[in-house]
């Protein structure tokens, strides 16, 4: 019997309308703000993918030279930006390659990620499906307003690409499981090949297709073509995208392995608490309720059944990946987005199962209408408002912005600035630009020495030790000489119109005449 025929044929009519309407916020959500911090201020670690892209575009060699991350993502801008200089140069705003920098692509590589971040949301109903439409509609909608996916849906990083080739990954290996064929299997698997060349935590998915042919006795030809085809379509969907994996073997594993170790060894803390408060405060608790009672309900299910294909599927992956995520040394939010698909299906299971609970009992059909609406609104609204919260946030006049203006205006052009945080890039052909961790790493006769002009301090990086002055002694007695022996010049606070970090900007006092 397949799959989906337990299903009443009621529950099966499909939404048009509100998917629509679903997609729609979900654009709005990722592309509101989409140009927050350009030119000069991109997020962390999109220089990262961009310069890369376009150093590709302009030199012609497709060796990434770095494998911190696989190269599909890289490609894909590398294509985006190739098709954004041609529009240009048609139109007369470019004559040359050496008139284009990375800035002059990122608003479109950015909504590359935006897209892919709606068309995850789309997964996420296709996925819901197997369930109900009721199940598939909660579960885009709660995809849809996550503030996690939200966020990082404005970047050019790899965490929203791998989570929808993770999610087209989940609803293959469903569909695979449902049809029962060797080929439908292998898709599954190339799916999940591309989630790994996008970034190799992604490759974990590969487990849900071999787990889905092992749970499915009656596929053509057999489990076992079904297993080989996955391992085939996944190594085929990798090296396609990541060739050089193999084309330049010695370097690919000499990357990896200074990436793995950077990684390893643990946190000296228990990570899945921090990995847990990064979801949570994400979800906020009404939905994290939502989803662990999802996830104990999925369990039984995957158990007893009926569906135990498709529950084993949607509990696996988010046990498995959270395990593995939380036993890392570095433990950050986006690193947790390839959960969300199968947290949002699970919170949409026990939600519309716990709706269906009170239609058991006889309550009045106004009562229990209002009753179900509070539990819907409850789940859904938090996160949506920490969403719109966020996005109104960046669409405002930064710190930073403000900090990048000043400078622009009144430093003199060939002063040599060192920054910490690196917050914003300053035009490297007026300024020489030079970026610490700290600046409290240097002595201020050091600045003098090496003949510095300006300071940027952040509170990004002095914060902490300004917080709580008499927990970190030694840091603040540093800063404060720094601060003290410079003259300030400038100082631009957080307010609610302007967020973002404290900014300072100091005037080094050289001792030469």
């Amino acid at each position: 019997m397949a799959e989906r025929e337990w299903r009443e044929a009621s529950d099966m009519r499909q939404s048009t309308l509100t998917l629509v309407a679903i997609l729609a916020v979900a654009a709005v959500l990722r592309f509101w703000g989409l140009g927050a911090g350009l030119p000069h201020a991109p997020g962390i670690d999109e220089p990262e993918i961009m310069n890369r892209a376009v150093g590709m575009m302009k030199s012609g060699d497709f060796h990434p030279h770095f494998f911190d991350y696989p190269t599909l993502y890289i490609y894909v801008q590398l294509i985006v930006s190739t098709v954004q200089f041609l529009l240009g140069a048609t139109a007369g705003t470019w004559r040359s390659l050496a008139d284009v920098g990375p800035v002059d692509f990122y608003l479109w590589g950015r909504a590359v990620t935006a897209t892919l971040g709606v068309l995850t949301v789309l997964l996420v109903y296709v996925a819901g499906m197997r369930w109900g439409t009721r199940h598939a509609l909660f579960a885009a909608t709660l995809m849809a307003v996550i503030p996690l996916h939200v966020r990082e849906s404005h970047y050019v990083l790899t965490d929203v690409p791998v989570t929808f080739f993770v999610a087209l990954a989940f609803v293959l290996t469903l569909r695979a499981s449902e049809h029962q064929r060797a080929m439908s299997f292998a898709w599954a698997g190339a799916a999940a090949g591309l989630a790994a060349a996008t970034k190799y935590t992604g490759g974990i998915v590969l487990v849900l297709p071999l787990l889905a042919a092992w749970m499915s006795p009656g596929t053509k030809p057999s489990r076992l073509s079904a297993a080989l085809g996955v391992l085939g379509g996944c190594l085929a969907g990798y090296l396609l995208a990541a060739p050089y994996t193999v084309l330049d073997l010695p370097a690919f594993l000499n990357g990896y392995a200074k990436l793995a170790g950077s990684y390893a060894g643990g946190s000296p803390e228990p990570g899945w608490p921090i990995s847990f408060k990064h979801l949570q405060n994400s979800l906020k608790w009404p939905a994290t309720i939502a989803v662990l009672s999802g996830l104990v309900f999925g369990i039984v299910r995957a158990i007893r059944g009926p569906g135990r294909v498709r529950w084993t599927i949607a509990v696996v992956f988010p046990v498995l990946y959270f395990w593995f995520v939380s036993r890392q040394a570095l433990i950050f939010g986006r690193y947790l987005l390839p959960l969300l698909p199968f947290v949002c299906v699970l919170a949409g299971a026990a939600v519309v199962s716990g709706v269906s609970l009170l239609r058991r009992y006889e309550i009045p059909r106004r009562p229990r209408t209002l009753l179900i609406t509070a539990l819907t609104v409850l789940t859904l609204l938090p996160p949506a408002i920490e969403s719109v919260k966020w996005n109104r946030m960046i669409s405002r006049t930064g710190t930073v912005d403000l900090a990048y203006r000043w400078i622009t205006e009144h430093v003199p052009q060939g002063a040599s600035v060192t920054m910490e945080c690196k917050r914003f890039d300053l035009p490297s052909d007026r300024y020489r630009i030079a970026t610490v961790r700290q600046l409290r790493e240097r002595d201020y006769a050091y600045y003098v020495d090496t003949d510095v002009d300006y300071l940027v301090a952040s509170s990004q990086c002095y914060g902490p030790y300004f917080t709580n002055p008499q927990n970190h002694v030694a840091e603040y007695a540093e800063y404060m000489r720094i601060f003290e022996q410079s003259r300030e010049l400038v100082r631009f606070t957080p307010t609610a119109e302007h967020p973002g970090p404290e900014l300072r900007v100091f005037r080094v006092r050289s001792s030469k005449p």
